[in-house]
């Protein structure tokens, strides 16, 4: 791979990665992240990052979903279901979505994450009724069958050439306490959400979103939010990495897609005002080259970069995602979250 913005950042030095120096002075803080909370899907991992650290999983169903579940969720929409599995969102549209345009019948899956899912095609299922299916799932799951997601995937095409839509829509737990969002907001600050970030958090805690679809969409949003926020939160999360890539275990489509993201680092950093921070790291571990296409449970990265960081500062091994939370919290002057130790007083020259 060629990353040389983020190898200058620190990023070989964090661990050691072929072709990526460990040598070079970073230009900023460096370190990684272990998890705290009990599992290792996007909700969870982004919820620590804003200061939540969850002690029990979210459930997730291998064998499907019970009937306790199926029933009622039949009941209410007045359909039977197919599916009732985990599968690959693609591959279970290009199985049964023939035999779903013939019934109506909407087809419900899950993953390896904590999500309930619904395809239908939108002929056959217009997109706000299927919101509206979403909508009764989330209000079924609860108590111990509460999945992180719900997530709505509309599709179009005849059998054989089949594609999901981008008007796909995640109905989302809502946070069981204040976020680091919740507060930056509540203190007058601002908070624009890229990608995905709107769905994680229920909306919550949020000024403004881009609810962008792909990687370099998002550093486009990310760019055009910098010129907006005065004071406060732009965070975004590049979907790609983990949907497209990791999951789908594509090891050369994640390296291009680094190398990608990479060269728009350079945009970003002359949008960089004299005491705006960039901060980089992830909610979770997708190797692209583990068995399986279940996310994977490591350390995150984490690179730190601004006029008024340090250069060349290690900050270690964190003990938790929510060290971050504390520290961007204490950096913008708010309430701390309720978890976290802050590294600002290292970080900061």
């Amino acid at each position: 791979m060629s990353i040389p913005n983020m190898e200058r950042m620190g990023l070989g030095k964090i661990k050691d990665l072929e072709g990526i120096s460990s040598t070079i002075k970073a230009r900023g803080a460096y370190g990684k992240m272990a998890e705290s909370s009990a599992g290792k899907d996007t909700t969870t991992g982004h919820w620590e990052i804003a200061g939540i650290i969850l002690k029990e999983p979210f459930p997730t169903y291998p064998d499907g979903f019970p009937p306790e579940v199926i029933k009622p969720f039949e009941r209410e929409i007045g359909r039977e279901v197919l599916g009732n599995k985990p599968a690959s969102g693609t591959k279970i549209i290009e199985e049964l979505g023939e035999e779903h345009i013939k019934t109506g019948k909407p087809i419900v899956y899950t993953s390896a994450d904590s999500v309930f899912q619904i395809a239908a095609h939108e002929e056959v299922i217009p997109v706000e009724e299927l919101y509206n299916m979403c909508k009764i799932a989330r209000r079924i799951l609860t108590g111990k069958h509460a999945v992180g997601r719900v997530i709505a995937r509309p599709f179009i095409g005849k059998p054989g050439n089949f594609v999901r839509t981008e008007r796909r829509e995640d109905f989302s737990l809502e946070p069981p306490e204040k976020t680091m969002l919740d507060i930056i907001k509540e203190a007058g600050l601002q908070v624009y959400a890229v990608g995905k970030i709107v769905d994680i958090f229920a909306g919550r805690g949020i000024n403004e979103y881009n609810h962008t679809v792909d990687n370099m969409d998002s550093v486009d949003a990310i760019l055009d939010y910098m010129d907006e926020v005065s004071s406060g939160l732009i965070f975004a999360n590049l979907v790609e990495f983990d949907m497209v890539y990791g999951h789908r275990r594509n090891v050369k489509g994640y390296a291009r897609a680094l190398e990608e993201f990479d060269q728009r680092i350079p945009e970003i950093l002359d949008k960089l005002k004299s005491n705006d921070i960039l901060i980089i790291t992830a909610d979770h571990g997708c190797d692209p080259a583990y068995k399986g296409t279940d996310h994977t449970r490591e350390y995150v990265p984490l690179l730190i970069y601004g006029e008024n960081i340090k250069e060349d500062c290690n900050l270690g091994v964190r003990s938790s995602y929510s060290d971050l939370a504390a520290t961007i919290t204490d950096l913008l002057g708010v309430r701390q979250v309720n978890n976290g130790e802050s590294f600002a007083g290292i970080i900061l020259k």
